[in-house]
């Protein structure tokens, strides 16, 4: 009888625990004969305790749902938890949330870190912005696109040459060649400004991205490499919320020091240095806004190999992305100086291809590029050129 009395006791205290939750108006403006059955009732009255207990804390996690990613917007489920049955909670306790300004699939769910989070927005992940995007510190990322291309171009720069140095000697380089491009960062600090309740992180990264032109199609020259461009880069991004006009929210910005060269002797050497401060923001995980200003390191002039590069490369960049469908992205490039009639303009189409692991969207993309300008690589800063490329991009491995 004892035993039985102690079971009683912590049973009804459960109950009048539950019942406490539940607003105490619901309870008074319907008769009990016309009130459903409590979810929490139906609970209690679960003879066996490991149901009842998981069917308690499947109804406790209905009253008070998970805090949902600060930046992103969320549709809460439609009926109440007051009138499911426990089987109809732990189902919608499995189910996973949908966010609002995104159609996602239902059956998608990180599997490789926050930075893979498909809950938050494409460019909070991409900058480990919020503390749900985390991935830890010096794990390797992608940065540009991985890419590999087929590309032709209107001409192509026999014998480089800059002011003051002595043209380089002439090659029989041909307009077709292949683009290969590699690039990878690392975060190496997060949380240095930031409050750790504010669900937002700053952090600096240390990046590097190269870029090559591989005379694949010149037997004749036993297919050399035309030119090399190496951009190592440290930069430090600030999580900024901000509301814009038309919806837009400003999400980062940042400052950065990049060094640019070829690695090649004279004539052929090019490098310059810079500082730069940028910017992003989004519009409905659809549209993307990024911005950069720099300014070049000052260089004595014997040392610099490419006087004017800031004229012809531009000041400053700003880029536009747009997403139709969750399968095609566009962008456009384009760089310059005010008052300056140089710099240069990128337009590009990103096709999705294949599933990604675990069912998730792929990162292996068709790309089709064109580009007109100055500086499409650094031996050809003061070379205009038109070229169109075509090949496969693996964006943030």
């Amino acid at each position: 009888m004892h035993t039985i009395h102690i079971r009683m006791t912590s049973h009804t205290w459960l109950a009048l625990a539950c019942a406490a939750l539940v607003p105490a108006a619901q309870a008074q403006t319907a008769p009990a004969a016309t009130v459903p059955t409590e979810a929490w009732q139906q609970c209690a009255a679960t003879t066996d305790n490991a149901t009842r207990l998981a069917c308690f804390d499947t109804w406790a996690r209905q009253q008070q749902p998970l805090t949902p990613p600060p930046a992103t917007s969320w549709q809460a489920p439609a009926a109440s938890a007051q009138q499911q049955t426990p089987a109809a909670l732990t189902q919608a306790a499995n189910a996973p949330m949908v966010q609002a300004d995104v159609v996602a699939d239902p059956g998608l769910v990180p599997t490789n870190g926050g930075c893979r989070d498909p809950r938050y927005s494409e460019m909070s992940r991409f900058f480990e912005l919020e503390t749900g995007t985390d991935c830890g510190t010096f794990s390797f990322r992608g940065y540009k696109p991985l890419s590999v291309a087929v590309i032709t171009a209107d001409t192509v720069n026999t014998q480089p040459s800059s002011p003051g140095k002595p043209p380089a000697t002439a090659q029989n380089y041909r307009p077709e060649e292949l683009r290969i491009q590699l690039s990878a960062r690392t975060k190496v600090a997060s949380g240095l400004l930031t409050s750790p309740t504010s669900g937002l992180q700053d952090s600096v990264w240390v990046g590097y991205t190269q870029q090559s032109y591989w005379q694949v199609f010149s037997p004749a020259l036993s297919r050399p490499f035309r030119t090399t461009d190496h951009e190592p880069e440290v930069f430090y991004v600030y999580p900024t919320q901000a509301k814009l006009p038309f919806g837009w929210q400003l999400r980062y910005s940042g400052i950065g020091m990049v060094h640019h060269s070829n690695g090649q002797s004279e004539p052929l050497s090019r490098s310059w240095n810079r500082w730069y401060l940028m910017t992003g923001a989004e519009l409905s995980n659809r549209w993307q806004v990024h911005a950069k200003l720099w300014k070049r390191m000052a260089e004595s002039t014997p040392d610099d190999d490419n006087p004017g590069i800031q004229n012809y490369w531009g000041r400053g960049e700003l880029k536009l992305l747009w997403q139709p469908n969750e399968n095609n992205t566009l962008g456009l490039t384009a760089r310059g100086s005010v008052g300056k009639g140089y710099g240069s303009g990128r337009l590009e189409w990103l096709r999705t291809i294949g599933q990604g692991w675990n069912g998730g969207k792929s990162n292996l993309r068709l790309h089709v590029q064109l580009f007109s300008g100055y500086g499409e690589s650094l031996i050809d800063y003061n070379r205009k050129r038109t070229s169109l490329s075509v090949g496969l991009s693996l964006l943030d491995f």
